[in-house]
C-alpha cells in the first residue's frame, strides 16, 4: 500500500522517515545509529531520555509513529521532526553532526517546496523511477496508480476509516477480490520483503490494481458510504469488478495475470521495455 513512510540515505546508511503534520519526521534510533555507530542505539536513546529528565531544559518533542521495523512489520518508533533532531544532534559529540544537520535541512526544505508546489514531488518521483531503470510506459502507469490510490485514501479518511490499520484491511479486501490473495501474500509470491509491492508489478497487475481501487472510490461516492462495515463491502465489490475483468483476460490469454516476476533487477526491467 501507499503510505508516507520512506527510506532516506545518509552516507550509505538508511534513515526511516514519515510525513506527519505536513513535515518530515525521522527515526531517532536511525539518527543515533548514524551519529554514534552504536550497535545498540535503543540503549543510547534510553540513557539520553533518562538524562533529559534531570535537565533544566528538556527535549521539546518526540512522537511515536509507525515505521517498518527490521522484521518487516509496521511498529511504533520514536520520531522527531527536523527541529527536534537538531537538538538531539547537538547533544551527541560526533564528527558527523554538521554534515547530518546540513542533510536534514535540505530534506526538510524539499518537503516545504513540495507542499507549496505538489508537482515537484511528482517530478522527483518520476526521476527516481527513471534512474532506477523503469521504462517510461511503466512509470506513467505507476504515477497514475499513485494518484488513484491517494484519491481512494482521501475518501476512506472522510468516511470513517482510521489511518493505517483500517487502510490495510480495506486494501486487503480489494486485493483478495481482484487477485485472490492479500498484499502480504502477493509479496511472498514475488519473493519481496520490505520492498513496495507495486514497484514490482508489471503493466497488467498495475492496471487491475487501479481498476479495483478506482471502482471502489466511485462506489463510495455513489452510495455515500460511511463506516468500516460499508467501506469493506464496497472494497469487496470494487475488487470483484477488477477481478472479473482479470479473469476474462486470463481466459483469453490462457495464462495468469498474477506473476512471480518482479522489477528487482535492471535486467528484468529492460525485458519489459
Amino acid at each position: 500500500m501507499e503510505n508516507n513512510n520512506q527510506i532516506a540515505i545518509f552516507k550509505g546508511k538508511q534513515i526511516r522517515k514519515n510525513i506527519y503534520q505536513k513535515e518530515w519526521w525521522f527515526s531517532i534510533l536511525d539518527i543515533i545509529k548514524v551519529l554514534t555507530d552504536s550497535p545498540q542505539p535503543k540503549t543510547y536513546w534510553a540513557k539520553m531520555k533518562e538524562r533529559d529528565k534531570e535537565m533544566a531544559e528538556p527535549f521539546p518533542f518526540w512522537e511515536q509513529l509507525k515505521m517498518i521495523a527490521e522484521d518487516g512489520k509496521m511498529r511504533e518508533t520514536d520520531c522527531a521532526n527536523t527541529e527536534g533532531l537538531f537538538r538531539i544532534i547537538q547533544s551527541i559529540p560526533s564528527p558527523k553532526a554538521e554534515p547530518l544537520k546540513r542533510w536534514l535541512a535540505r530534506v526538510g526544505y524539499e518537503r516545504i517546496q513540495e507542499i507549496e508546489d505538489p508537482e515537484l514531488a511528482t517530478k522527483r518521483t518520476r526521476i527516481l523511477y527513471k534512474l532506477k531503470g523503469y521504462p517510461q510506459s511503466w512509470i506513467e502507469k505507476r504515477m497514475r496508480g499513485i494518484a488513484i490510490r491517494e484519491e481512494l485514501t482521501d475518501e476512506w479518511q472522510k468516511r470513517g476509516a482510521q489511518e493505517q490499520r483500517d487502510y490495510e484491511i480495506l486494501t486487503a479486501e480489494i486485493s483478495k477480490a481482484t487477485f485472490g490473495i492479500t498484499p502480504k501474500q502477493y509479496k511472498k509470491l514475488k519473493g519481496l520483503e520490505r520492498e513496495n509491492l507495486r514497484d514490482h508489478m508489471d503493466d497488467f497487475e498495475l492496471i487491475f490494481t487501479m481498476l479495483g481501487e478506482r471502482s471502489t472510490t466511485e462506489i463510495h461516492r455513489n452510495e455515500n458510504s460511511k463506516g468500516m462495515n460499508k467501506l469493506q463491502e464496497d472494497a469487496q465489490i470494487g475488487g470483484r469488478i477488477a477481478g472479473n475483468a482479470k479473469k476474462e483476460l486470463e481466459k483469453k490469454l490462457g495464462r495468469s495475470i498474477s506473476t512471480k516476476k518482479n522489477f528487482l533487477s535492471l535486467k528484468n526491467r529492460k525485458r519489459l521495455r
